[in-house]
C-alpha cells in the first residue's frame, strides 16, 4: 500500500521518477565485469552504392571518386581519366563490436554513418569493408542493405526532416573472420570487477560466493574487485562461473539525487534523509493602478486643463502559509509530501533540492546535469 501511495505521488509530479528499491536483490553476473571477458571495438572504411541521388558530391568530398575509382579498377574496371559524378555513392565509417568468444562465420551487427555530404543513406548497400581492431588487424568483414530510421523529405518551400537520415544500421552485417585467442579454460583465478565500486557491495559478493562454494575462495581485493581462487574447486573456470553469476546478492545503493535540468528531470533515491529543516514557497505580487485626474481651472480665467497623474502600488505576499517543516531522518515519500504541500513545479523544486543541500540539510550525492 506505501509503495501504491509513493507512485501515485511520483506520477503526480510528471517530471520526477524513483529508483528501485535500494534492498533489492540481484544476480552477480548484473553487478560485475569478469577480466579478461571483454568486448572489443572494430570500424573501418567504405562506400555505400545504389542512393537515389542522395549521395555525396565530388566537390565538397573527392574522397568518394577516389574509393569508387579504386573499387573499380579492383574489379577489372578501367575509369582512369574518366569524369565520374558519384551523386548515387557514398563515403562511410562502419563500426561494429566484436563480443566476446566470437568464433569464425558468427555474424554481429553494424552502425555506418556518412562522412561526406550525402543527404540520405535510405535505400542504399554497403559494400564489402573490412573491419578492423586496434591492432590494426581485420576481424571481420561487412556487406548488406542499409536499415535507416530517418526522414528528410524536400518540396518546394518546405522540407521535414525526422531523425538521423545519413546514419544506418546492418543488423547481422559483419561477418568473423578472425578469432581473439583467449585460453578461458586454463585460468586458476578469475577477477569481478564490479561495475559501481562499493565497500558494502563488494563485500556481500564475497559473503555470498563464500556462501554458496562452502569454502573462502573469493576474496575481496578493494571495492571494486572481488578476486576467485580457483585451484580449490572441481570443474573448469567456465563452469565454476556458471554456477557463481546467477547468485543472488544485495546491492548497496548510494543515497543520490540527481537534476536533470535541460529536461526538468528529478531522480531522488530511496535512501535520501534530510535533517530537520523548514521550507517556505512564497512569491510576491506587486500591483500598480494608474488613475490620472485631470485638474480643471477656474470659469473665466486664463488657466488650462492639467492631467494630474494618480498611481496606486500594492504589495501582496502569496504564498504566506505554504511553509512546510520536515522533522529529522525525512524519507522520500515526506519529502515529496513536503513539496506537493507547497505546490511547487518540478524547476522550483530543483532549486528547493539545491538550496537545501546547500544548508546541509540535505544527505545525499547531488549531481545536476
Amino acid at each position: 500500500m506505501k509503495r501504491l501511495i509513493l507512485f501515485t505521488l511520483l506520477v503526480s509530479l510528471l517530471h520526477i521518477t524513483a529508483p528501485p528499491p535500494a534492498d533489492g536483490q540481484t544476480r552477480i553476473r548484473d553487478i560485475v565485469d569478469v577480466e579478461g571477458v571483454r568486448q572489443n571495438d572494430l570500424i573501418g572504411y567504405g562506400i555505400v552504392v545504389g542512393l537515389n541521388g542522395t549521395g555525396d558530391t565530388v566537390r565538397n568530398s573527392p574522397f568518394t571518386e577516389d574509393s569508387l575509382t579504386y573499387m573499380l579498377e579492383r574489379l577489372g574496371v578501367n575509369v582512369q581519366g574518366e569524369d565520374i559524378k558519384p551523386d548515387n555513392v557514398a563515403a562511410v565509417l562502419v563500426t561494429s563490436t566484436l563480443p566476446s568468444f566470437a568464433r569464425n562465420g558468427s555474424s554481429v551487427d553494424v552502425s555506418v554513418s556518412s562522412i561526406g555530404d550525402a543527404k540520405s543513406l535510405e535505400g542504399g548497400t554497403l559494400i564489402l569493408t573490412p573491419l578492423k581492431g586496434a591492432d590494426g588487424e581485420v576481424y571481420a568483414v561487412a556487406q548488406g542493405s542499409i536499415v535507416v530510421s530517418g526522414l528528410d523529405v524536400q518540396a518546394n518551400g518546405a522540407s521535414e526532416r525526422r531523425g538521423t537520415p545519413t546514419a544506418g544500421a546492418i543488423p547481422n552485417g559483419a561477418r568473423v573472420e578472425r578469432e581473439i585467442g583467449y585460453e578461458f579454460n586454463q585460468r586458476e583465478s578469475l577477477v569481478l570487477a564490479l561495475r559501481d565500486p562499493d565497500f558494502t557491495t563488494a563485500a556481500n559478493v564475497e559473503d555470498t560466493i563464500n556462501m554458496a562454494m562452502g569454502s573462502p575462495v573469493a576474496f575481496m581485493r578493494d571495492p571494486g574487485t572481488v578476486d576467485l581462487d580457483l585451484r580449490s574447486l572441481s570443474g573448469s573456470p567456465s563452469r565454476i562461473l556458471a554456477s557463481i553469476e546467477n547468485l543472488p546478492v544485495e546491492v548497496a545503493v548510494p543515497a543520490r539525487i540527481v537534476i536533470d535540468e535541460q529536461s526538468g528531470t528529478i531522480v531522488l533515491g530511496e535512501d535520501v534523509t534530510i535533517s530537520k529543516v523548514a521550507i517556505a514557497q512564497g512569491n510576491i505580487s506587486i500591483k500598480v493602478t494608474e488613475t490620472p485626474v485631470v485638474s480643471q481651472p477656474n470659469p473665466f480665467s486664463d488657466g488650462e486643463s492639467i492631467v494630474l497623474p494618480r498611481s496606486q502600488i500594492e504589495i501582496r505576499e502569496t504564498g504566506t502559509d505554504n511553509v512546510a517543516l520536515l522533522n529529522a531522518n525525512v524519507t522520500l515519500s515526506q519529502l515529496i509530501d513536503g513539496l506537493n504541500a507547497l505546490g511547487v513545479s518540478p524547476g522550483e523544486m530543483a532549486d528547493i533540492i539545491r538550496t537545501m543541500k546547500a544548508a546541509g540539510a540535505i544527505h545525499a550525492d547531488l549531481i545536476v546535469r
